[in-house]
């Protein structure tokens, strides 16, 4: 086996034009289905943590000037904000789903002519 042969392959398909390539346009089909359900997941759970943290910080009476009535508000922030993280993971299976819904047609009948054209 001839590692050089092997590795100057390996930096042709790197730097070798792959626009119009099939398995290009199906990896950016793939990309547009999970990117933006990925997108709204990561916001949604950083903002839900957000929010839960404020709301354990009034509780703590970290912020605030320290009242009951702080102290009660921070609760229901918190729970809130616990609430946000709890669903945020059936939203995304959800939203994925019906992204994968939406682009099936597509990628199939794409990966379909892939894979035809490497049996000829």
């Amino acid at each position: 086996m001839n590692t050089d042969k092997i590795y100057a392959e390996a930096i042709v398909n790197e730097y070798s034009n792959k626009s119009s390539s099939k398995v290009v346009a199906l990896r950016k089909l793939d990309k547009a289905v999970k990117i933006p359900a990925e997108i709204f997941t990561f916001t949604f759970g950083i903002i839900a943590s957000l929010i839960a943290g404020v709301g354990m910080c009034l509780s703590m009476k970290v912020i605030g000037n320290g009242t009951t009535a702080f102290m009660v508000f921070g609760i229901i922030v918190g729970v809130i904000g616990f609430v946000g993280m709890c669903v945020n993971y059936p939203i995304y299976k959800r939203f994925l789903q019906s992204r994968k819904n939406k682009y099936a047609g597509d990628i199939i009948r794409l990966a379909t002519k892939i894979s035809g054209e490497n049996k000829s």
